[in-house]
């Protein structure tokens, strides 16, 4: 396959979020090294410093040539309307996505000072001081002035992702990582702003999404003109449910609840599932549907966005068991039709019957517009709300931090903006072996002295869970699970759980360090597993607090188990 020397800052900064991502979940070495080496990338070839200003800005492109030197971009080359002769706030947001989540990892200084550096820079250029407050889309790429005659239609405007966009794109994050102030100010400013002017229900049921400098409607602009973009809507209403963790305010919980019942009759495929892409803002004379823009077709990335925020809603708020059906719905959709299941990788978009649409740009599975950013931050986040927040399911998180990188020594762990006392820390593993000094409920490692970077294992559940059963290993087809808490009746089925999700066994080891007690239906289980498996399926325990031991003997089960140790 023919391919150019074009390389865009978002797409590099996407793909750089999912390998970091990646390695967050499943602690593949891999992974980390190429989100470390993909943002070291970014810095040396994107990267424009003025480090007596205190600001940092990042080019729109790069064009490898022939000779290997390089071209660099400062506006935008999306074209026309999308910026063309300017450099969209949003290049300059999704240009932190990737370092930021690289630096949830390792805390590298380095990449702290780039963040703070563009924030200052988005804020001394993009930001509108004045009385209207908010963001300006675009700037001009010699002078940074947002109200540049050479703007065109982006003159002095403001829209949904110069205005929202930090959030998901770094600003979360970055306040996962550091618990700084300024940060969750940054955040409630920001949701403050999108429900004083985006909601406008009496005009039509979408939300505003481009707006002019004193944030009346901008129903002129380009290929959006009067009409809505059906997942920045579904974006709103996730984003808002996770500040409402933060910062709780009824308006944010309001303006949630409007956009999750207003969307499903006027932007979701009732009959065969998924959320289409651009819908008309308003009703004509005589319809009684909205009218979808061109195409019936659904973009993988605003699936994305529904999935996510009823699956959060459901989570968090817990009072409409259709916001539920809407996410497993969304999900079966995206699972059964997005997913190349032949090739691999995800398909940009797809007809409303689920058939890949393969034409033109759309074609490909990356782009410009599509990089691993969407697709790894759903697999990431669904995960978390479905199993933290509405199936009760423990999860683990791996970092590596560098020596001395976070403020005396506490690394943040809590995977998500979540209600608080809603999850807790239940174990921690440091370079594979278990570690006791952490704060459970605030979610903070207290790390070890130490001279060089250290794996950090954590797992996570649900607050209240009572027990918790892990995969820890699994070599030679040997699982080793890591059991916590009392194994009762009523908490087997998360051992059962966790043991089925493991095809192909030929033996478990238990490591029961951190069990308080086994009840005889645990034992029973034990026993049943290991003769429903064969004769030659080993079942080894090790770890065993006096109380168990001597369970294990009134079971008369000491001979038919393996004690480690």
């Amino acid at each position: 396959m023919h391919q150019d020397g074009v390389q865009n800052l978002d797409t590099i900064s996407r793909l750089i979020y999912g390998f970091a991502t990646a390695y967050m979940v499943t602690g593949d070495e891999r992974a980390l090294e190429a989100s470390i080496n993909g943002t070291e990338y970014m810095q040396r070839h994107f990267r424009h410093q003025n480090k007596s200003e205190g600001i940092c800005y990042w080019y729109s492109q790069i064009d490898v040539q022939s000779d290997g030197s390089l071209r660099k971009y400062m506006g935008s080359t999306a074209g026309g309307d999308e910026g063309g002769n300017a450099i969209p706030c949003y290049e300059q947001i999704y240009a932190l996505a990737g370092p930021t989540q690289t630096y949830r990892l390792t805390g590298s200084p380095t990449i702290r000072t780039d963040i703070d550096d563009t924030i200052t820079f988005l804020n001394r250029f993009y930001k509108d001081h004045g009385p209207y407050g908010g963001y300006y889309s675009h700037v001009d790429p010699v002078t940074f002035d947002p109200k540049a005659d050479s703007l065109g239609v982006n003159k002095a405007k403001k829209n949904w992702n110069s205005v929202g966009d930090h959030a998901p794109a770094y600003l979360i994050n970055l306040y996962l990582a550091t618990g700084e102030q300024g940060y969750a100010t940054f955040l409630e400013d920001t949701f403050d702003t999108i429900c004083d002017h985006f909601p406008d229900y009496g005009y039509s049921p979408f939300m505003n999404e481009k707006f002019f400098d004193d944030w009346s409607r901008d129903l002129k602009w380009g290929i959006h003109q009067a009409r809505c973009v059906v997942g920045h809507n579904l974006k709103v209403a996730w984003n808002l449910t996770r500040m409402q963790s933060l910062t709780p305010k009824e308006s944010y919980k309001t303006f949630a609840h409007q956009i999750a019942d207003a969307i499903p009759p006027a932007g979701c495929d009732n009959q065969r599932g998924g959320w289409y892409d651009m819908m008309e803002r308003t009703l004509k004379d005589g319809e009684e549907h909205y009218r979808r823009v061109w195409h019936d077709r659904k973009a993988w990335w605003q699936q994305e966005q529904g999935i996510l925020a009823y699956y959060i809603m459901a989570g968090v708020y817990d009072d409409k068991p259709e916001y539920l059906r809407f996410a497993r719905e969304g999900s079966a959709f995206y699972n059964g039709w997005f997913l190349d299941y032949e090739q691999g990788g995800v398909y940009f978009n797809v007809l409303a019957n689920g058939q890949p649409y393969a034409l033109g740009s759309e074609r490909g599975k990356g782009s410009h517009s599509m990089a691993g950013y969407h697709s790894f931050e759903l697999c990431f986040l669904a995960a978390i709300y479905s199993n933290l927040l509405v199936n009760k399911i423990p999860m683990d998180f791996f970092f590596k931090p560098e020596p001395h990188a976070w403020p005396d020594n506490k690394l943040r762990v809590a995977p998500d903006l979540l209600p608080p006392g809603s999850i807790e820390l239940a174990e921690v593993w440091i370079d594979d072996k278990n570690y006791t000094d952490f704060d459970r409920e605030k979610l903070i490692v207290n790390l070890p002295e130490s001279d060089k970077a250290v794996r950090v294992r954590v797992r996570i559940e649900p607050a209240g869970l009572g027990f918790s059963a892990g995969l820890t290993n699994f070599d030679n087809a040997i699982g080793t699970f890591t059991l916590d808490g009392d194994l009762t009746k009523c908490k087997l089925h998360f051992l059962k759980r966790a043991v089925e999700r493991v095809p192909g066994m030929k033996g478990m080891i238990l490591d029961m360090s951190n069990l308080k007690s086994v009840d005889d239906t645990g034992w029973n289980y034990l026993l049943f597993t290991k003769q429903q498996r064969g004769a030659d399926f080993s079942l080894q325990l090790k770890g065993l607090n006096p109380e168990i031991s001597q369970g294990l003997k009134d079971a008369e089960l000491d001979e038919e188990f393996g004690v480690i140790g």
